[in-house]
């Protein structure tokens, strides 16, 4: 909670869940700088590796996510706390998938590092992340707020914008749709989302007066999440970029062909993105949830892997919305120590 001030209340269970991240990652760490009993390093035994460590670690993350939890537990969640200790890999790995999703990126990312698919092992070691998307705030602030951008920037770079729509009254946000096209430069590109704000008339409204527009992008959550059927007919009008649905379904990750706004920190095990991403699968852009600098790490890898694949577009780093301290350092043990 007191590493959480800042955040919303939306982002607190990602920076706590954060915490588990840091913990398995620190022992990883203690890993490779441990040899075994003949003196060799640990990471190249990692098939038959224990993890004895990371289980005691992941103790006092299990008591501390107790201690903080409600007694209304959601079964991933759940199921993370009922993890059996000691932990061995070939324990761990099944289980993975019906894990909470920020604990589940923890475990994954750090056997990911382990594995030297990612990291200091790596070949490429971590990539560095392309430009972000710009926010543009909800409301009648967006259009002073895209003048300055667009003195800052030029009009001539290619920039890409992402406004939050459905947050005041749509005719207003139709107007102001208007006076925002008639500003935008060809070299720009728009997204608009809004989080499942939108009924499917207002949805298609919007879709029919942007769809053909060489700047616009995409539609992103403009249903309710649980509206499939709704989210796929608008998808036959223009490109709609699925976000909350992947939560609430992830075997959408798997069957929508469209556009997805993937979270690497909350979506679990970051292995099976980083497959996607490094064969070349389309369509998929990358944003933050708010991740603590370990996880923060991967968002700006997986993002590089993206813009180098067959459909590029600028990953959501939400710049001057994290804040500063030693929870967001690209230094494990010094998250890990803030977390203390």
């Amino acid at each position: 909670p007191a590493t959480c001030s800042g955040l919303s209340r939306g982002c607190c269970q990602c920076a706590c869940g954060a915490c588990a991240d840091a913990e398995v990652r620190a022992s990883c760490m203690a890993w490779q700088e441990w040899p075994d009993e003949a003196g060799r390093p640990l990471c190249p035994l990692l098939e038959r590796l224990q993890l004895e460590l990371a289980a005691q670690r992941w103790e006092r993350v299990r008591s501390r996510l107790q201690r903080s939890s409600t007694s209304q537990l959601n079964p991933a969640l759940a199921a993370s706390l009922a993890l059996p200790s000691p932990l061995t890999r070939q324990t761990l790995e099944p289980l993975l998938p019906r894990l909470s999703g920020v604990i589940g990126f923890g475990f994954g990312g750090a056997l990911a590092e382990l594995d030297g698919l990612v990291g200091d092992r790596a070949r490429r070691g971590w990539l560095m992340a392309p430009p972000g998307a710009e926010l543009l705030p909800a409301g009648g602030l967006m259009l002073s707020h895209l003048e300055r951008l667009l003195e800052q920037r030029g009009r001539r770079r290619a920039l890409t914008l992402k406004w939050k729509v459905a947050a005041e009254a749509d005719r207003l946000e139709r107007r102001w749709l208007e006076q925002l096209m008639e500003r935008l430069p060809s070299t720009a590109r728009l997204r608009l989302d809004a989080n499942g704000g939108w009924d499917r008339t207002t949805a298609l409204a919007w879709m029919r007066a942007l769809a053909g527009d060489a700047r616009f992008a995409w539609l992103e959550q403009p249903l309710a999440p649980e509206d499939r059927d709704g989210l796929e007919s608008l998808a036959q009008q223009g490109p709609v970029a699925l976000d909350e649905s992947l939560a609430h379904d992830p075997r959408l990750r798997e069957t929508w062909a469209g556009w997805q706004v993937r979270r690497p920190a909350v979506d679990g095990d970051p292995r099976p993105l980083l497959r996607d991403l490094q064969e070349g699968v389309p369509q998929r852009m990358v944003s933050t949830a708010f991740e603590t600098g370990i996880g923060r790490r991967w968002l700006h890898h997986l993002a590089a892997l993206q813009m180098q694949g067959p459909t590029p577009a600028a990953p959501g780093l939400a710049p001057g919305w994290c804040p500063a301290g030693p929870l967001f350092s690209d230094d494990p043990q010094v998250v890990w120590e803030a977390t203390a």
